[in-house]
């Protein structure tokens, strides 16, 4: 096992009995064990998220300590103990420190995220679109990634994937922003993670070509009607010249 999937384990196991050290503004908001189909996920007030082919079950308010299936008949099926999975996440992150210490591990360095935004499709103005921010090679699993519309943070219309894992053991989230573009809009999706000294805000503005005005309509007619008869003179000016000389060189052979 190597040290990034040993911290992955970790990470699960540990990231909801405790918060990040130094980076209070980072909020984890899904972990999974990936490769099976348990998922653990919490928000603002925490929550544990039971899912099965990335569709959620169920999941259950650590405020109110109640299980809150998506649809009542998921209940008959499978069964959830909240005490019991608090007990086992206090278990499980006393036997990861016992690990840790009895290994001969190197400390994993948090990698510095790649982001690219980009429309869902090609632009056009009044046309209801979604923004698109992709954050590429994520470790440690603990990251925030809010947009903003013109300077101000928002959160209507916002959606994400889960953690997407790779190949070399780091992980994979997209963001989605919907909008309705307009030329004077701007969006900024900020990505904040360890990895980054501080947070990485990536700008993103529509880029639409600004439409030709009436009279640049009528000069570029006008030019390239002006080139088309320049083309129709001088080719027949060719053709005449072509013809003349065609006939003074039989009349030689004549003579």
């Amino acid at each position: 096992m190597t040290i990034k999937q040993a911290v992955s384990l970790g990470t699960l196991a540990m990231t909801t009995m405790m918060s990040p050290s130094g980076s209070e503004d980072i909020v984890a908001d899904h972990v999974g064990t990936y490769g099976t189909n348990v998922y653990q996920t919490y928000g603002a007030f925490g929550q544990f998220t039971y899912e099965f082919d990335g569709d959620e079950l169920f999941y259950v308010d650590l405020e109110k300590m109640e299980t809150v299936w998506r649809l009542p008949e998921f209940s008959n099926f499978t069964k959830f103990e909240t005490q019991s999975a608090l007990r086992n996440i206090v278990v499980a992150k006393r036997n990861l420190d016992i690990l840790i210490k009895n290994s001969n591990f190197t400390p994993a360095t948090n990698e510095i995220p790649d982001v690219a935004v980009f429309p869902k499709s090609s632009v056009t103005l009044g046309l209801p679109n979604t923004l698109i921010c992709l954050v590429d090679i994520i470790f440690p699993l603990l990251i925030n990634i809010p947009w903003f519309y013109n300077g101000h943070s928002v959160a209507e219309g916002v959606a994400e994937t889960t953690f997407y894992p790779k190949s070399d053991h780091s992980f994979l989230k997209l963001s989605y922003l919907t909008f309705l573009p307009s030329t004077d809009d701007f969006y900024d999706c900020r990505v904040e993670h360890w990895g980054l000294e501080q947070p990485l805000l990536t700008h993103w503005e529509p880029q639409i070509p600004t439409p030709m005005s009436e009279l640049t309509e009528t000069v570029v007619c006008a030019l390239g009607l002006a080139v088309g008869l320049v083309g129709i003179v001088v080719g027949t000016i060719l053709i005449i010249r072509v013809l003349r000389s065609g006939g003074a060189s039989g009349r030689r052979r004549t003579t």
